[in-house]
């Protein structure tokens, strides 16, 4: 395999809070001697996270064994994923945001037709739902973790809990048709085709649709990270990689 010099688009604020994140676990855990140092170790990281390189590819690039990458990346991922603010907190942060706006997108993965529960019909392919919370200027303020492709968003909302923490926060949340039936504090369009709405149906609509745009931002934020475009890795590691990413975009967005 060829190896070449290359860069990755990532703060170098988050390099150096990965890296400290690191320093922290290796000497908690009386960690002795590592093919590679904290700061390298946080780097292979990132360009897994951010770039989608493979285990194969790291461990040419960093001159490790793939066994060792994929372990490095996975200390530092489940670091990382513990540190995620959980919905309680992303309510109570965003508690002064004049609303949030909701919304679920899928990341694709590589399963075969056999495997239903994570074939989503809506975008006919196979992925993990996750529900993204984003507050009126499109910026991310949490993810939640990963459920099957073939969940509905309304489903996804209420087993994540989203719906009765917007309602006792009393936080009004914006969020499209998916969303049907939530009711609470969560506003969604007006019901029924285009033209069997009145003219004052029409108009909310697409107020209501200006609004909720923004929370694609949000998601482009998410999938930013080259990774989630085309999971190939196991279905149960996926939260922590969404948390992981979460983690890393608010402390570089913090700095």
């Amino acid at each position: 395999m060829l190896v070449y010099p290359s860069g990755v688009d990532v703060s170098s604020s988050a390099l150096r809070f990965l890296t400290q994140q690191l320093r922290c676990h290796r000497r908690a855990i009386g960690s002795r001697w590592r093919r590679l140092s904290v700061g390298r170790q946080a780097l292979l990281t990132l360009a897994h996270l951010r770039v989608g390189h493979t285990y194969a590819q790291l461990a040419t690039g960093f001159g490790v064994g793939t066994t060792t990458a994929y372990r490095y990346v996975t200390q530092a991922v489940d670091l990382l994923a513990a540190l995620a603010p959980s919905l309680a907190d992303a309510v109570r942060t965003a508690s002064m945001k004049a609303y949030l706006i909701l919304d679920g997108t899928l990341l694709p993965i590589d399963r075969i037709a056999a495997d239903r529960p994570f074939y989503s019909g809506k975008h006919r392919k196979h992925g993990m739902n996750v529900q993204v919370l984003a507050d009126p200027f499109g910026r991310l303020l949490w993810a939640s973790s990963a459920l099957p492709g073939a969940v509905h968003d309304i489903r996804a909302a209420r087993e994540h809990g989203i719906i009765d923490a917007l309602a006792e926060a009393s936080m009004r949340c914006w969020a499209d048709k998916g969303y049907r039936g939530a009711d609470g504090t969560v506003r969604i369009p007006c019901w029924g085709r285009w033209a069997t709405l009145s003219a004052g149906q029409q108009a909310v609509n697409r107020s209501h649709a200006k609004i909720r745009a923004l929370v694609e931002q949000a998601v482009a934020t998410l999938k930013s990270w080259r990774l989630l475009r085309k999971l190939r890795c196991s279905t149960t590691r996926i939260t922590s990689i969404v948390q992981a990413v979460l983690t890393l975009h608010l402390t570089s967005s913090e700095r």
